[in-house]
């Protein structure tokens, strides 16, 4: 009778300890928040016709600047850092 009451406390305390140790870990960090794309500044600023094709324009050159600085950074070149710099201006964007 003794053995099938440990077996069944070791089981609780093992069970006891696992939900403790599960509700002790940190829940994740929330993502930081992403920078705007052109798209949603240009909506925000209820830009149309000429101003939103020049508000595009300049966006897209800003963007294509800071990527092409980003992908040095990293230490890109070729193919690599071509596919980099247009992923990267294509998410800034907003496309």
């Amino acid at each position: 009778m003794i053995r099938p009451l440990a077996l069944a406390v070791t089981i609780g305390i093992g069970i006891c300890a696992t939900v403790g140790a599960v509700a002790q870990t940190p829940a994740p960090a929330p993502a930081p928040a992403q920078t705007p794309t052109c798209k949603t500044q240009a909506a925000e600023k209820k830009l149309a016709g000429a101003a939103l094709a020049s508000f595009a324009n300049k966006c897209r050159k800003d963007a294509a600047a800071a990527c092409d600085l980003s992908a040095k950074e990293k230490k890109l070149a070729g193919a690599a850092k071509t596919s980099f710099t247009k992923k990267c201006v294509s998410d800034a964007a907003g496309t």
